[in-house]
């Protein structure tokens, strides 16, 4: 069967100063359901900044693989194309980041009562977080996908 790559070519991918290596498209943000739902485009052979999920969510590889990091910057796991997990809030912080080809994944957030991420510094400090206000403000700021 021949390699298929995701077509992105009518997503227009945004990026956050200070978040290296990062692309996303914000899909929906339903502050009732306390549901975020965004396209993250990880770099090739990069990492993005330390985190840790702060709501359950689920998540599926479209292109490449995502590779995860934990916080001494050992590979902890690989999650080739095609890849679904579903995990809880919570849970050790990590990295994350493409392999040879940049990775496009699927995030949906779920249950959200609070931070959906928290970017931590080197001591595992809570630098910033990222909630529904500002998925909603990053959703509203977006241009609008090419149909």
């Amino acid at each position: 069967m021949p390699k298929r790559e995701f077509d992105d070519r009518n997503i227009n991918w945004q990026t956050v100063e200070g978040i290296d290596h990062l692309s996303y498209h914000v899909l929906s943000v339903d502050e009732s359901a306390r549901i975020v739902d965004v396209l993250f485009k990880f770099a090739a052979n990069e990492r993005i900044a330390l985190h840790r999920h702060g709501a359950n969510y689920r998540t599926l590889v479209l292109q490449g693989e995502l590779r995860i990091y934990r916080p001494n910057g050992d590979l902890k796991e690989i999650r080739p194309v095609g890849s679904y997990v579903a995990g809880r809030a919570g849970g050790e912080p990590h990295t994350e980041g493409g392999g040879d080809q940049d990775v496009i994944v699927y995030f949906t957030n779920r249950d959200i009562d609070g931070p959906v991420y928290e970017i931590l510094d080197a001591h595992h400090a809570v630098v910033a977080t990222i909630g529904i206000p500002e998925f909603k403000a990053l959703y509203e700021a977006q241009p609008v996908s090419v149909a």
